[in-house]
């Protein structure tokens, strides 16, 4: 059995602002990822995080695309990196930041042999009680051991993963949920395996999300999917509830945008579209008590 996903099920995942709230308390999220061809693929998750509501982004990428990220936007908060790949030496520059974030997203963009950097990453992100979305070249076998009963959240689409679990993907629902749920629960991992319906379970609990608009094939997306799920993360949200809130959210910005553009959308459409999907649920706290 499974759950669909719904607006009520995302306003439980919506955290309120205090009326006196200030600067970071709304989360802060850290992407790293990046390589020599894909400078994009980070700050698509980056600046997915700040319009979903995190106060503050950074992204930790190679030196020698950090220009090209900063010159995208001046919300970013880009930390260069010395390596191409995320060597263990190059993690380590952006462990010092770990302490001052809620949530990473690791994987948008980063390069292949990557491996030795993504779990030192991880395995202090998780030591810390961070919140965790492994996207992309992040979703490898080896990294199961480090994550098990943390905070994670993977998003792999069906490649992904075949790839970190060895099995396929089925493609008929009610088996597909199935075998998500089983491996969710074999790994001690939340698994979002996105795709026409994303599929999320935890091991335990399963939801589907049914948002979404054909248009989404455009690249990036995903990326915006994690950056989403990493605010909710960093919001205190739990992995199954942050994920399935994130899915609801990227399906409904695709369709916005695809009322707008038909087929003809780009993941920059999906990020200009989050704040009119999300003001629904914004409020004050105890703004409700006073009505």
């Amino acid at each position: 059995m499974y759950r669909v996903v719904d607006e009520e099920l995302v306003k439980e995942c919506v955290k309120p602002r205090r009326l006196d709230s200030h600067k970071g308390e709304n989360g802060v999220v850290m992407v790293v990822g990046g390589s020599w061809i894909y400078h994009g693929a980070p700050f698509l998750a980056a600046m997915a995080s700040l319009r979903a509501g995190a106060d503050l982004a950074y992204i930790a990428a190679p030196e020698k695309i950090v220009p090209s990220i900063r010159a995208l936007s001046p919300a970013i908060i880009a930390i260069p990196l010395t390596d191409m790949k995320l060597t263990r030496g190059a993690a380590r520059r952006a462990l010092n930041l770990l302490p001052k974030i809620d949530a990473i997203v690791i994987g948008p963009g980063l390069a292949a042999g990557s491996e030795r950097g993504i779990e030192l990453l991880v395995e202090e992100a998780a030591t810390l009680g961070k919140g965790i979305v492994l996207d992309a070249t992040a979703l490898y076998r080896d990294v199961l051991r480090y994550v098990a009963g943390r905070r994670v959240v993977l998003t792999p689409h069906a490649g992904e993963f075949r790839r970190i679990f060895e099995v396929d993907a089925p493609s008929e629902l009610e088996e597909r949920v199935e075998v998500v749920k089983e491996q969710a629960k074999k790994n001690q991992v939340t698994v979002l395996l996105k795709g026409r319906i994303d599929v999320i379970s935890d091991g335990v609990e399963t939801v589907v999300n049914e948002t979404g608009s054909p248009a989404m094939t455009a690249g990036g997306t995903g990326d915006v999917l994690s950056g989403v799920v990493a605010t909710f993360l960093a919001w205190g949200v739990e992995p199954l509830k942050a994920a399935a809130a994130a899915a609801w959210i990227n399906g409904k910005a695709g369709e916005k945008a695809a009322e707008r553009k038909g087929f003809h959308i780009i993941a920059t459409d999906l990020l200009d579209s989050i704040p009119d999907v999300m003001k629904e649920f914004d409020r004050v706290e105890g703004a409700e008590q006073s009505d």
